[in-house]
């Protein structure tokens, strides 16, 4: 029994080693074969959008001989503002605080070296969501009306993007394609399969900002402020890979 299984053993190796020379020969006898000629090509694809929310920052800006009385005048103010803007149907979730700061004013000497407080001024900032675009104006005048003395800023923005977004996509690949087109028609040739696409950055629209600075005069609010958003445009971009069929 001892004789028969090493007798099998050394069988086997012997098969599989001369399977392992045959199938290394098969390898080496194998056609190098050429690389598949392809084509590459970009595209760029835009798509416009128009603005359906709004940010505003409304601020009051108080001044005081003491710290108290310009914060006192500035909470009474303030809080005459939130209750201008609640009347209009803003809500809560939609006003919040985002700045508020008090600082003493100091009055230097002729040269420059003394210096004494003379009053102190407060500023108390609100964010006002708006996402009904005709309160824009209506926001800012009554705000205005009712105290308000700085409007910081005013902010444009469009609050969903993905349908221009996949728009400007669809432009960027049909672009590309017909590159892709006129590169393999000049070569003599035609666009094979696609290889490979990949997008690039989609370039979200930027918040449209409205710098802004308004008084007040004599608690009456200006003429009603006109408001206007422009269109904001959404960029994409791809690279894709096509085999090339045919050529010279």
């Amino acid at each position: 029994m001892l004789v028969h299984s090493r007798s099998f053993a050394v069988a086997a190796l012997a098969f599989v080693a001369t399977s392992t020379l045959g199938a290394g020969t098969l390898d080496a006898q194998q056609p190098v074969q050429p690389p598949i000629p392809q084509i590459v090509t970009s595209g760029q694809g835009e798509s416009k959008i128009a603005p359906d929310r709004a940010r505003i920052e409304i601020s009051v800006q108080t001044r005081a001989l003491t710290a108290s009385a310009a914060g006192a005048d500035n909470a009474r103010k303030q809080q005459a503002v939130l209750d201008a803007l609640r009347k209009l149907g803003f809500t809560s979730d939609q006003l919040s605080t985002v700045n508020y700061s008090l600082y003493p004013e100091m009055q230097y000497d002729k040269d420059g070296r003394t210096a004494r407080v003379v009053g102190y001024t407060a500023m108390n900032t609100v964010r006002v969501e708006v996402r009904d675009l005709s309160l824009v104006g209506k926001a800012i005048d009554a705000s205005l009306s009712a105290g308000a003395n700085v409007i910081s800023s005013l902010t444009f923005y469009a609050s969903n993007t993905d349908e221009a977004r996949r728009a400007a996509l669809a432009q960027a690949v049909s672009r590309a394609r017909a590159d892709a087109d006129a590169v393999a028609k000049a070569a003599g040739g035609s666009v094979g399969q696609l290889l490979e696409i990949s997008t690039g950055e989609v370039r979200l629209p930027q918040p449209i900002n409205k710098m802004m600075m308004r008084g007040n005069v004599a608690g009456q609010a200006a003429e009603a402020t006109p408001i206007d958003p422009a269109e904001q445009t959404v960029s994409a971009y791809v690279t894709a890979r096509w085999a090339f069929a045919g050529g010279r």
